[in-house]
């Protein structure tokens, strides 16, 4: 593309100049929002004019009014103005892909089927991107990102806080966690009365999974009353697969290894959805990576509910 070297005398400087005149209404108003003085902002607009040949302005009239033919330049060059703000912001975000970091929170379950494939394309498409994954449960994980220390979580839903925006991704039912060679595997029909209160592995009280079972009202007490505890999914399963014992577990979380020697039972009368969700800060503004995964979330779950009162 050729380039008409006269036209090289009215750079980027001066069409911002002529824009805010415009918009503001005035060069006083004008150089206020430019943080210059108002003869700086003047000068600026005259050498325009002395280059084109002719007046943009008005100067007769208080305050001093565009032209016609100063409008048919702002109507013409206004598309240019906000063509290149796009691409100084996308070329910033992009700069912040580059150069930048990203931190999520994971509950355990929420890593294996859901995040971590999506990890991998996104770290694949972004090769200088450094990437932190924490792994808790939902109510540390969201304070997390209230005060900064994570740019996002996906976990069971936390108590409500102003600073946080919380969007359902998927749920799962709740069903047995059981070695594969336990005699529940393969029944016609198992019930929360076929499971043996003392074989039962629990999950840190603490934990949403903890928290939907004491809430449901449907588990018999002696189920929510476990013998052995253990802090993270991932030593429950550990502890399950090793044949110690049993869970109540929602079925993402069941299948957290792939592991055949552990496999999930449905349970005929419990009722009981855990939901996961993406959880932002409300109070500040996304980092360019935060934004970008979240982006590749939507594309992957499709457009994400907004957060319900």
């Amino acid at each position: 593309m050729k380039i008409n070297s006269e036209n090289l005398n009215i750079n980027l400087r001066h069409l911002r100049a002529l824009h805010s005149v415009a918009e503001a209404g005035s060069f006083s108003a004008a150089a206020a929002a430019l943080g210059i003085v108002p003869s700086a902002l003047s000068e600026i607009v005259r050498q325009i004019e002395d280059s084109v040949g002719a007046a943009l302005f008005d100067r007769s009239s208080r305050p001093a009014t565009i032209t016609p033919l100063g409008q048919a330049f702002l109507d013409e060059t206004g598309p240019l103005m906000l063509g290149l703000d796009r691409a100084v912001t996308r070329l910033r975000q992009t700069a912040g892909l580059e150069a930048g970091s990203l931190s999520i929170g994971a509950s355990p379950s929420a890593i294996s089927e859901l995040l971590a494939p999506l990890l991998a394309e996104f770290m694949r498409d972004h090769p200088a991107l450094r990437c932190m994954l924490h792994d808790d449960i939902a109510e540390r994980l969201a304070r997390m990102v209230a005060e900064g220390q994570l740019d996002l979580a996906v976990a069971g839903r936390a108590l409500r806080s102003p600073d946080l925006r919380q969007r359902p991704i998927l749920r799962d039912a709740f069903g047995l966690a059981c070695p594969a060679d336990h005699p529940l595997v393969g029944a016609k029909e198992v019930r929360l009365a076929d499971v043996a209160a003392e074989t039962l592995i629990g999950l840190d009280p603490d934990s949403g999974a903890s928290q939907l079972l004491l809430q449901s009202g449907a588990v018999p007490r002696a189920l929510l009353q476990p013998r052995i505890t253990a802090y993270s999914t991932i030593a429950q399963l550990c502890l399950i697969r090793a044949g110690l014992g049993v869970g109540l577990l929602p079925q993402n979380a069941v299948t957290l290894f792939n592991d055949p020697r552990i496999r999930f039972v449905p349970l005929a009368d419990l009722e009981l959805w855990r939901t996961l969700y993406l959880i932002e800060p409300a109070q500040r503004p996304p980092s360019p990576a935060g934004r970008a995964f979240v982006a590749a979330l939507e594309r992957r779950f499709g457009h994400l509910a907004e957060p319900r009162e």
